[in-house]
């Protein structure tokens, strides 16, 4: 593992580990913020995906959920254990409470609009460091990479196999007596 690797991704982790044991220790304060956002993707996820019937409507238990998905992920990026799943789960996370939590453009007290945009593009910021990190292969390939080089392993393999088929064709008809 890098240096740079080594230290960015615990800081990367550290606010968002921050944030959500936070929002577990004020769930009751960040629920009502969190509504606004829920009472619209529950139903549009249940809608989406019928058989999961155990997504719960509550934005309380919703921000509980978040919150623990966060501190997970967050210890498996700062650890380096599964650092490209747990960056996209942190992603995939941070994009409803950044949302719910700083809607600037619901605002009206220019001093609180202020405080909301810069935490709103702040949390953008660190969207964009998970987005590089989960695309981070650390120095090895990556799936595709594999895949494109299983496809071509397996065309110059296919291609050898007819070219050697054709030779012991050839071989077979010279040997034969009727050839």
């Amino acid at each position: 593992m890098s240096l740079s690797r080594m230290f960015a991704r615990p800081l990367i982790a550290a606010g968002i580990l921050y944030g959500a044991q936070n929002a577990l220790r004020h769930t009751d304060d960040l629920a009502p913020k969190a509504a606004a956002v829920t009472d619209k993707v529950v139903p549009a996820a249940k809608k989406a995906v019928p058989q999961a019937r155990v997504i719960p409507d509550d934005p309380a238990t919703l921000v509980r959920i978040n919150a623990g998905v966060q501190i997970a992920a967050s210890l498996a990026l700062a650890t380096g254990r599964a650092p490209r799943l747990s960056a996209g789960l942190l992603t995939a996370s941070l994009v409803p409470t950044t949302i719910a939590g700083h809607a600037f453009w619901a605002e009206s007290d220019p001093d609180a609009k202020r405080t909301q945009q810069m935490a709103f593009f702040k949390n953008l910021s660190i969207i964009g460091g998970l987005l590089i990190t989960s695309g981070d292969t650390d120095g090895r390939p990556g799936v595709a990479w594999r895949a494109r080089r299983a496809g071509k392993d397996a065309r110059r393999e296919a291609t050898h196999l007819a070219s050697a088929a054709k030779h012991e064709a050839r071989l077979a008809r010279a040997k034969s007596p009727i050839g």
